[in-house]
This record gives C-alpha cells, structure tokens and sequence, in this order.
C-alpha cells in the first residue's frame, strides 16, 4: 500500500479513486464493511480504492478533555488498511491549519484535485472541514456538480454470541467499554481480529525470572489499547515466530514499585532472550483480575495455575 502524508505527497497521476473518509479507529467490522464496498466499488469503475484519514482524532486539538484514548497506533492503522486491500492512503497530520480548511475547499482540494474522486465513501454521521461544517448532504451536492458520487455506508450491528446488546452498532466506544473490563473476546468479535497491542521489551526488576516464571516486560510506550489490569491468555510473535503466552496488565500489588498498568508477558515453554526486540501481544480471553497474594508460594501456586488455564485456553485456538 502506498502512503502519503501530506497533499504536496500525492502524485499527479494517483487518481482517478474510489475514495474513503474517516478515522478508522480500530479498523473494525464498521470500518471493514465500508471498506469491502470501497474495494467493490474500485473494482467496478476500474480505478483504485483509497482511503484518507487523520494522524489524530480531531478531538485530540479540538477537545482534548473529550478525546478517547486511540484503539491503534497510526502504523497498526495503516497495516490494518493494507490487510483490507487498500492501495494507498492519504493520513493527514490534523492540525490548526487543517481544522480552519471550509469543508468546500477540502473537497476541492482532497478529493477532486489531489485524488480524482469518481466514488466518495463515508458514514452516515460524517462530519469534515471548519467547525464540521460539512456533512455527507453537502458531499452529495457537491459531488453531483464535481462528477463524482456519495455513498453513505450504514452501521454495522455487533453480533456473535457473548457480546450484550448485539443491536448496538460497532464502534470503537463500544470496543474501548469491553477493553475497559477486560472483555477481550468480546471485544475480538467487533474487531473481527483480537485486540493487540506491542512494544519493545526491556528490562525490569526480574522478579518473574526469580519465581520460575521469567516475563517479558513491554516499554510504557505500547501501540494499541491496552486492556483492563488482570492475566490474559494471548499469543506472542517475536521477530516473526509465535508463542502462547500469560500476559500480566496492572501494577503486581504483592510487590511495591510496579508501575501502573504493567503489561508482561510470560512465553510458555521457551526461554528466549528478547531484550530490546518488538513483540506484539494478541489478546485472547481474560483468566482473573490483578489479585494480592499474602507471599511467595501463593503467589508462585497462582502463576502455575494461570499458565495452565492459558494452555486451556489456547488449545482450543490454533495461531494464524
């Protein structure tokens, strides 16, 4: 997929488009409905599906105190659009400049001129330009006077068994609400992928090696949403090779000096150095809260029976 950042980026003969317009938090099963439409659409008019997004919500400059914490980082975005056939992306840096631009100018600019729309995709409630001004009635009208046409893509309803209130649209509000109380599996359905997160691994106090149980902490600076403090059952890729693994999110409360939402992950049944290698963390299902435990030999007796819950777990899962 190619990837521009700015207009000044975007070749004189990407387009003619289909074209898609939003967030893209999460690239969940909302977002990849209307993406299976995009690539359709393409495919019909013989021209090539883009997506144009933002490096940011726009809350994050608008309204800070309001703005959620982002279900990806920006890369895991751009991968997650690679994987639904996207052939390039335009990811605008949302700033001062770019929240005064009048929702007319945008689409002048945007998409007729940097992009050739022929098909504009959006959601019902999309909103751009100065002060969301601009909504998908104005894009009709002026598609309909710039030669391209508007489709607006309804909601997508969660559904899968497990997931409560499966007439509730996908979202990533909702997919944040199951992460926030651990519901991983859950959460996994409106995905349509299990939450995932990643970092670097770096050195800690080494307790878990002292236990029996060596972990992999993660950098505090992880992409992804991390979900509520407690063990989980996941799977683990490092440099391309996977490996189940008990992953621990919260602050160990039997010891003191553990940071606040501490995410370590315990490889089953290798020993690997992975210091200072990225790992990524696919988050299956939830096996307990963050407990205290009154010592070393309770706390060691839990740990042995979480890892053989999470290889319950997992052994009803086969790794991609």
């Amino acid at each position: 997929m190619r990837i521009f950042r700015s207009l000044a980026e975007v070749p004189a003969d990407l387009g003619p488009s289909a074209i898609a317009i939003g967030k893209f938090d999460g690239v969940h099963l909302g977002h990849r409905a209307l993406l299976q439409t995009l690539c359709a659409r393409a495919e019909e008019l013989g021209v090539s599906p883009v997506v144009v997004t933002f490096d940011r919500n726009p809350l994050a400059l608008l309204r800070p105190e309001l703005c959620p914490p982002a279900l990806v980082s920006n890369e895991q975005k751009l991968e997650l659009l690679a994987d639904a056939g996207v052939e390039a992306t335009l990811m605008l840096t949302f700033d001062r400049a770019l929240s005064a631009v009048p929702a007319t100018e945008f689409v002048e600019d945007t998409l007729v001129h940097a992009l050739g729309a022929r098909v504009v995709l959006a959601g019902a409630d999309f909103r751009f330009g100065a002060r969301g001004q601009g909504d998908v009635d104005l894009l009709t009208r002026i598609g309909a006077e710039r030669g391209f046409e508007t489709v607006v893509v309804g909601d997508v309803a969660g559904s899968g068994d497990g997931v409560s209130g499966s007439a509730r649209r996908a979202s990533s509000t909702w997919i944040r609400e199951l992460l926030d109380e651990g519901k991983v599996h859950d959460a996994a359905k409106l995905l349509g992928r299990a939450p995932t997160v990643r970092s670097v691994v770096v050195h800690g106090e080494h307790r878990g090696r002292e236990l029996g149980f060596p972990t992999a902490n993660l950098d505090p600076r992880i992409e992804g949403f991390v979900p509520a403090d407690g063990v989980y059952a996941a799977w683990a890729t490092i440099d391309g090779a996977r490996y189940a693994a008990a992953v621990s999110v919260g602050n160990n409360p039997t010891f003191t000096g553990v940071p606040e939402h501490q995410v370590e992950a315990y490889l089953l049944d290798v020993d690997v150095d992975v210091y200072g290698r990225t790992i990524e963390l696919e988050f299956v299902d939830f096996v307990r809260p963050m407990l205290r435990f009154d010592g070393i030999e309770s706390l060691v007796a839990e740990l042995a029976a979480d890892v053989a819950k999470v290889r319950e777990i997992l052994a009803a899962q086969s790794p991609r």
